[in-house]
């Protein structure tokens, strides 16, 4: 079980070291992995150039290696989740328009929170249970059990419920029908079942969860993206709750509705291309 292995010898480093000198190893560990994975290096510097076709190769290297160097920083956070307390959140989070989630939740439909593969996304869930909302996420089951539990326990530890992806449905409406807060990442259709639409000038696949729960219960979709600082902090921002009047027609309003938040998410890629972790081939060619 090597990637068991590894991710328990990272674990055991991120913990061990002062958190900058863990993100300095950290760094250095992914500076060899970029230099050697050629096929993620492609993958990446492919997505990049669709997003940013203006850019020159040399422009377009420059971002690639920054997403590897901050995803090594993100997974060292993920590590680190026992040393979360009050004085490390006071110090280096900024919470931005909670009000937003309280307006959302007001309505006692329950809140879908919906974020990208952006920033950190499993420290922004963190904070947010940390807050003392009621957090279910749900997560992609690792094909490996002991990776799966591990990072699940890591997850569980700081208060966030976890609804692996293969049952998920029954569970999210429950969440919802209890006006609790249900977490889902949106901007990648894991079973290319999923809906196709325009993302950057080309069509990719787009999950239908977030957009199907919204329809069907009420609860409110409220974007929010946990993005790092140029000084290694972090601001959780909430945007506004999406306003959606349905047509009556579920395969339209769906479209209609995923429209409207896939024009936030590529305003957050624009703006962070260096921090969306997208390893994998992503529109359809």
């Amino acid at each position: 079980m090597i990637n068991y292995s590894l991710y328990r010898l990272g674990q055991f480093i991120a913990l061990s070291l002062p958190l900058k000198f863990a993100y300095c190893v950290a760094m250095r560990i992914s500076d060899l992995h970029y230099f050697f994975a050629k096929n993620d290096r492609q993958t990446v510097g492919q997505n990049l150039k669709t997003i940013f076709p203006e850019k020159s190769e040399k422009e377009i290297a420059k971002i690639r290696i920054t997403v590897f160097r901050n995803f090594a920083k993100y997974l060292v956070d993920f590590f680190r989740f026992s040393k979360l307390d009050k004085h490390y959140i006071e110090k280096n989070i900024r919470v931005e328009n909670k009000e937003y989630l309280d307006q959302a939740l007001s309505k006692e439909k329950g809140v879908i929170t919906l974020t990208a593969h952006l920033g950190n996304w499993e420290l922004g869930g963190v904070i947010i249970s940390l807050l003392g909302y009621s957090f279910y996420a749900v997560a992609l089951p690792h094909k490996h059990k002991k990776v799966d539990t591990f990072f699940n326990q890591q997850r569980q530890s700081k208060g966030v419920k976890v609804i692996p992806l293969g049952r998920a449905v029954r569970q999210c409406l429950d969440v919802l029908k209890r006006n609790q807060v249900l977490a889902l990442v949106g901007d990648r259709d894991f079973s290319e079942k999923g809906i196709i639409l325009d993302f950057f000038g080309k069509q990719t696949f787009f999950p239908e969860g977030a957009a199907a729960f919204s329809l069907k219960t009420g609860a409110r979709i409220v974007p929010g993206f946990m993005v790092r600082n140029a000084d290694d902090t972090f601001t959780l921002r909430f945007e506004k709750p999406l306003e959606f009047k349905p047509s009556g027609s579920r395969n339209v309003d769906i479209s209609n509705l995923i429209k409207q938040y896939k024009v936030i998410f590529e305003d957050y890629i624009r703006k962070y291309p260096d921090q969306w972790y997208m390893f994998r081939r992503f529109w359809i060619l």
